[in-house]
């Protein structure tokens, strides 16, 4: 058994839930106080371009959120650091941030999450739900169609049985 030194958890909020790309011990569901779930951030690349951005998740300030964290193993800290930093911090609109996360079996532990940058210029946080839509409905990048991002995500959440209102009200201005 590992010492509480050598632990490390991945807090995952978004398509890190289903796609975390790295290798982990386990994973299992986790809430994190203080930020919540959002789509605020303008994409340039992975969903929409820079003339015509589209929008993803960020962990943005207020509430809470329910997502997933890893347990990565010692040995592979150093390499799921370097992946993560490469996928994540792009355009460096997210900030590396250990939150405090709550996990499904009552354990509290330090976990590496992205919190969005309220200064970067990416920042697109207190869209209306319309407004959000529409910037969704003709955006498009490397990783594909916005609007299967937002579906995709609302999908692996449903699975989770994780409920978010208002990503739920963007999708239906999407349909």
């Amino acid at each position: 058994m590992a010492s509480d030194m050598d632990d490390f958890w991945v807090f995952g909020y978004g398509s890190l839930m289903w796609n975390p790309g790295f290798l982990f011990e386990s994973k299992i569901a986790a809430r994190t106080f203080g930020y919540r779930r959002s789509l605020c951030v303008r994409s340039f690349v992975h969903r929409g371009t820079p003339d015509r951005p589209g929008l993803v998740l960020g962990l943005d300030r207020g509430g809470s959120c329910r997502g997933v964290a890893f347990e990565v193993h010692s040995g592979q800290r150093d390499a799921v650091l370097s992946y993560l930093r490469e996928r994540e911090l792009v355009t460096h609109v997210y900030l590396e941030r250990t939150l405090p996360v709550t996990l499904a079996d009552g354990r509290r532990v330090q976990a590496l999450a992205y919190v969005v940058d309220r200064n970067h210029h990416q920042y697109a946080g207190g869209l209306a739900t319309g407004d959000a839509a529409d910037i969704i409905a003709g955006a498009q990048g490397k990783s594909g169609l916005n609007r299967e991002y937002v579906v995709n995500t609302l999908a692996h959440l449903n699975e989770m049985a994780i409920r978010d209102p208002w990503l739920e009200e963007v999708a239906g201005y999407l349909r």
